[in-house]
């Protein structure tokens, strides 16, 4: 296939006009102009950007990755496919060690799956080591002190893919925690943390490589604390921003863009099972969350993840003072990059899988396509 005469954003994530050739599931070749009589896909007047990579994704169209069912993993699949979302990490919630272990299973079987849409790198495990006072939507019944042993058996069950793991730095072992993983495949995130700034940034300094879901659920930046917000923003790890209108305010989002660069920052969605579906009562993590106008709460109140999906906020993102192809660089290259997959996806580059979306003028779908692969057309409605 040919993908002519459109706008690509490209492997230095600016603007051109060029042609893309595919062969299979790769991208073969990018010029300015290929000379071809057949199997040609005009592109006039729309983008063609890299399929979106969300790593922190709890499930969508009424199902939960927590669900621990390979059916339900293959309905969010097809969602996230659908909606320009070609790959993605399978996110957890705090559970108890013998759901965890038995979900790594499942997860491990799925990673395993000829899958014909959206498909999984590995596994984020949020939690279950948290602060109790910023435990957020995570279940405080079942937070427990960090375990390198119990992570170690997880991996093992997960057939070692554990991509991400996250940890708050001022809960007693933790920092014995990060030294045991700070050189291993495993990218520590600093995550629901009543942690003081001095202890971010030891914990950073130890090997702390990622923040989650920046400003949520974490100490936050004062002039006279500078919290864990303040220790990321001052560091050079990257952080994860949840760009869904409600998590975050547009001037927060163009301010944080501005402090960490296009390089560092991370657009997640931290959808949860309710995400391409109506108002209503859905679950996250066995949980009951209400939902209200697109806003996802627990019974008390506490926000529960997002009920939309990564391209949404990236266009969000975009409209937020993040230059465009920024934000989609936010939302594709730098997630493949800091989970170790940016030798295959998260950009428009010759022998990358053709893991690509195609968007019109108005910036909605017109088509998707995985491993050189169309899929069934998405909506941003």
């Amino acid at each position: 296939m040919i993908f002519k005469n459109g706008t690509i954003v490209d492997e230095n994530f600016q603007l051109v006009k060029k042609d893309i050739k595919i062969n299979g599931k790769f991208i073969e070749s990018i010029e300015f102009s290929i000379s071809v009589d057949k199997d040609i896909i005009d592109c006039q007047d729309k983008y063609i950007i890299p399929g979106l990579i969300d790593i922190h994704t709890h499930g969508g169209c009424g199902c939960d990755f927590c669900d621990n069912s390979i059916e339900s993993y293959q309905t969010i699949s097809d969602y996230l496919g659908q909606n320009g979302i070609t790959s993605f990490l399978m996110t957890t919630l705090t559970l108890s060690k013998d759901y965890l272990l038995s979900m790594m299973k499942s997860m491990s079987i799925f990673m395993e799956s000829n899958l014909n849409t959206a498909y999984p790198h590995g596994i984020y495990l949020e939690g279950p080591f948290c602060s109790k006072a910023k435990k957020g939507a995570q279940n405080e019944k079942y937070i427990i002190e960090p375990d390198i042993n119990f992570i170690n058996t997880l991996n093992k069950e997960s057939g070692n893919n554990l991509k991400v793991v996250t940890i708050s730095p001022e809960l007693e072992g933790a920092m014995e925690f990060i030294d045991y993983y700070k050189d291993s495949d495993i990218v520590l995130s600093m995550a629901h943390t009543n942690a003081n700034y001095e202890i971010s940034k030891e914990g950073i300094s130890r090997g702390i490589k990622h923040g989650t879901h920046l400003y949520n659920a974490m100490t936050p930046f004062t002039h006279r604390d500078p919290g864990t917000v303040g220790a990321i923003l001052e560091s050079d790890i990257t952080a994860e921003l949840i760009c869904d209108g409600i998590h975050i305010h547009p001037s927060v989002i163009s301010t944080t863009y501005k402090i960490l660069g296009e390089d560092r920052l991370v657009l997640i969605s931290d959808s949860m099972s309710a995400a391409g579906m109506k108002d209503g009562v859905y679950q996250i993590g066995g949980q009951d969350v209400n939902i209200i106008d697109g806003k996802a709460t627990l019974i008390d109140g506490t926000i529960a993840g997002s009920t939309t999906n990564l391209m949404k906020c990236m266009l969000y993102a975009s409209k937020s003072g993040i230059p465009f192809q920024k934000a989609v660089k936010a939302a594709s290259y730098n997630p493949a990059k800091l989970v170790g997959v940016d030798n295959t996806v998260g950009s428009i580059s010759i022998g990358k899988y053709a893991d690509i979306v195609i968007l019109n003028k108005d910036f909605t779908i017109d088509s998707v396509y995985i491993k050189g692969n169309k899929v069934k057309k998405g909506s941003l409605d």
